[in-house]
């Protein structure tokens, strides 16, 4: 492949001729160090907060399911600082990265971490931040670990890590500063997507159990047991029966938390049994409901069993009514009284004694729209968000390469 004027072949691909490609730990303030071996206590606002590798996201965010601190007489030897990284060493998580940040607090950071500090005439961190993250990065991580019999990578073996850099550091600043911007816009997106769905979930506490009402309606509710207005669809197939084009769905093709469906498969022939649903069912997923694993079919198909196909079995419960009331956390809750340990399912006999509230049917579909039209703005955001991480991507595979050039 011909070359562009300016540019040159190096071991991370092509780069101006200008950049030099250095080894990690060249660019280095100390050595990489080990996190503390401490077991996490739960969270205090007087201990320091604990990050493991579980806190981190694939990209890079400290972003714990739930705070917690260490305690430990060492723990001041391991506070991270402002401009240091940690690295995940072992496991099916290793390679992943985080840059601290003071907004999160006092942290200190666990066994399974490498800590390094960039050297701030050599290496802006923000720069190894974004570096880290690249495509490039994660394929030297798959063929560093492959070279031992589990995954793994020691702090010497970060060390080699190739990075290739611009001579100027006001370069890798330029650079750095305006992957941080696009950063900003994405965890903007994020705080405004959570406030959304925490106004959502409050709308459908209020909504669907007539708490507020919409202000046309004003006719009495009526409190009835789940299994008096719904039931499960029992029609089912032979699945030699089934012809291989038929529309099929799993629990693994519908999003979680958002009730959309995500991708699909058809039947084959050697399939398992299978539950026929049709246009208007409430796909509710009974295998580990507190996934959240539903949908308001707007076809005919089948369904996997782990699947309750729910339709109304009054003429006065709407489908949209159906569906909302399945992804309240009251419908959530009583569908999580599961059998079985390993792989627990919901239990009709909880689920068909829950009471829940219905109004006449026009205003179950004026709460239904008023929901739905929520549920349409928070996908909105969604897919801004997401169209701005791919931009992130673009952006980095041309900035970090000095395909394109900011000084």
């Amino acid at each position: 492949m011909e070359l562009k004027p300016g540019y040159k072949q190096s071991e991370v691909g092509v780069i101006p001729k200008n950049w030099i490609v250095h080894r990690l730990g060249e660019c280095l303030a100390s050595p990489p160090d080990y996190g503390i071996n401490a077991p996490a206590v739960p969270f205090s606002d007087k201990l320091p907060v604990y990050v493991r590798i579980t806190d981190i996201t694939e990209d890079g965010r400290f972003s714990p399911e739930k705070l917690v601190s260490v305690k430990d007489t060492d723990a001041y030897k391991y506070y991270l600082s402002e401009g240091e990284l940690v690295l995940a060493r072992t496991g099916a998580s290793v390679g992943k990265s985080y840059l601290y940040s003071r907004d999160d607090g006092k942290m200190v950071f666990a066994g399974f971490l490498i800590r390094v500090r960039p050297n701030p005439s050599l290496l802006v961190p923000a720069f190894l931040a974004a570096y880290v993250t690249t495509g490039f990065y994660w394929n030297w991580v798959r063929l560093m670990s492959m070279r031992s019999g589990q995954p793994g990578i020691n702090g010497n073996e970060y060390g080699q890590l190739p990075i290739a850099l611009p001579p100027d550091i006001e370069e890798q600043k330029a650079i750095a500063g305006t992957l941080s911007d696009v950063d900003a816009l994405i965890g903007a997106l994020d705080k405004l997507i959570a406030k959304k769905r925490d106004l959502k979930q409050a709308a459908m506490q209020q909504l669907l159990t007539g708490k507020q009402r919409l202000p046309e309606f004003s006719a009495q509710w009526h409190l009835k047991r789940f299994g008096d207005i719904a039931a499960p669809r029992r029609e089912r197939v032979d699945p030699g029966k089934l012809g291989v084009q038929e529309f099929c769905v799993e629990l693994e093709h519908i999003e979680q938390a958002t009730g959309r469906l995500i991708r699909s498969t058809t039947a084959e022939e050697q399939s398992s049994l299978k539950t026929v649903f049709r246009s208007g069912d409430v796909l509710f997923g009974k295998l580990r409901a507190y996934l959240r694993k539903y949908w308001l079919a707007d076809r005919q198909g089948v369904c996997s069993t782990e699947f309750w196909a729910l339709v109304p079995n009054v003429p006065t419960l709407t489908s949209e009514f159906l569906f909302e009331l399945v992804k309240s956390d009251q419908f959530i809750e009583a569908a999580s009284n599961a059998y079985g340990t390993h792989m627990p399912r919901s239990d009709w006999n909880v689920v068909k004694n829950q009471v829940v509230a219905t109004p006449l049917p026009d205003e179950q579909v004026a709460i239904a729209s008023v929901l739905s039209d929520m549920d349409a703005e928070i996908a909105a955001l969604e897919q801004r968000r997401d169209k701005t991480r791919a931009l992130k991507q673009g952006m980095m595979q041309e900035l970090l390469t000095g395909k394109t050039r900011l000084v």
